[in-house]
């Protein structure tokens, strides 16, 4: 790393040159900054098999470290055959971890305090730094704009998010300085079982009137699964504690940008129909299931406000652009087999039909 000005400067010519020369100049780029990587680090990985998990291990695996999984060996199992993998449960069956050493731990699956607390204690002394994937969800206040890290967080409860906060404290309170905490907003790309961010290419990408919620300046915030996992990777590489609301992309992003981004990748003939909040309150359109993504200042208890990601873009967290998570997205789910093109979430095709013909009259009779 260089330290001193002129030892930057020299640094960013050399970098800027090589990029010059096209394609060898990024092969010679990539080959310095393989060289100048972190140490081999030897990561456990709570879980690595479901959504976050493989990109996460891959992004690892690439940058030179070595992996181990501990995970009930019901999912993917066939993913990683190179990758150690230690079978056990949560739930009271972690003694495969017991007696064993490794720099740094990503929990990708505390839900429950107590499991948490269990996997936390036991590697307490034997890991550095303990890597903690939350929530957005353990916000008070859903309603607050631009809540950063320190804002207050849910009263505790039975809730997800709630449960979370649980988590988080549990991770703090053994691990102190050395605990991160990680807290994704809605994740998005190939792979994504929850179809929150699937919904809208693929909705698009099948044309005619589409219904696009609330107002066009109303925000939307999610993540790329890939940025996510390399985010958290670069945070274990350079030992960086503190919490994190990882939220993109870097800059606001309103739900008109959002509806055009993700039509800019189809040539489908799609015409948007706006339909206001209230509106969509009136016929129970809830944001969440019915209107993934879309952040109503209208609905009620879990209002997706946004978040401020200014500290973990401060931190290295880097976005990919729209385009290229819906094309990736809706590739993938395109390239399912017909039985098994089902979205989990967003509104159905008769249902959204329905309520845009209400919304017809309704307007018709103004």
């Amino acid at each position: 790393m260089p330290h001193s000005r002129r030892e930057f400067i020299g640094a960013s010519l050399a970098t800027a040159g090589v990029l010059a020369l096209g394609p060898l100049g990024r092969e010679i780029f990539a080959a310095t900054d393989s060289a100048n990587r972190a140490k081999n680090l030897r990561i456990l990985i709570l879980g690595g098999t479901g959504f976050i998990g493989p990109y996460v291990v891959r992004h690892a695996m690439e940058r030179g470290h070595t992996v181990t999984l501990f995970n009930r060996g019901r999912t993917n199992t066939h993913l990683f055959p190179e990758v150690e993998k230690l079978v056990g449960d949560r739930d009271g069956q972690i003694d495969s971890l017991k007696n064993r050493t490794w720099d740094v731990v990503l929990d990708n699956t505390g839900y429950v305090p107590r499991h948490v607390r269990d996997s936390a204690q036991l590697l307490k002394g034997n890991v550095g730094r303990y890597l903690f994937t939350s929530t957005r969800q353990v916000f008070a206040d859903f309603r607050a704009p631009d809540k950063k890290e320190d804002a207050p967080k849910e009263n505790v409860g039975q809730s997800y998010g709630a449960l979370k906060v649980l988590c988080e404290g549990a991770v703090n309170e053994v691990y102190g300085e050395l605990a991160t905490i990680v807290r994704p907003t809605a994740v998005a790309g190939p792979n994504d079982r929850s179809d929150r961010f699937t919904y809208w290419p693929v909705r698009i990408n099948q044309g005619g009137e589409v219904l696009a919620p609330g107002n066009v300046t109303d925000p939307i915030q999610f993540i790329d699964v890939r940025d996510l996992a390399e985010f958290m990777i670069h945070l274990i590489e350079n030992d960086v504690p503190g919490d994190f609301n990882t939220a993109g992309p870097e800059a606001d992003l309103s739900v008109a940008e959002f509806l055009y981004g993700c039509r800019a990748i189809t040539s489908a003939n799609v015409r948007f129909t706006w339909v206001p909040a209230d509106f969509l309150a009136e016929h129970n359109v809830q944001p969440r299931r019915g209107m993934p993504l879309w952040i109503s200042p209208k609905a009620k208890g879990e209002t997706r406000s946004p978040v401020n990601r200014d500290k973990a873009v401060a931190n290295g967290l880097k976005f990919r652009p729209l385009a290229v998570t819906a094309r990736d997205t809706l590739d993938w789910y395109l390239s399912k087999p017909q039985d098994q093109r089902h979205l989990r979430t967003g509104i159905s095709a008769a249902r959204e039909a329905e309520v845009l013909a209400a919304w017809h009259v309704r307007s018709r009779s103004r």
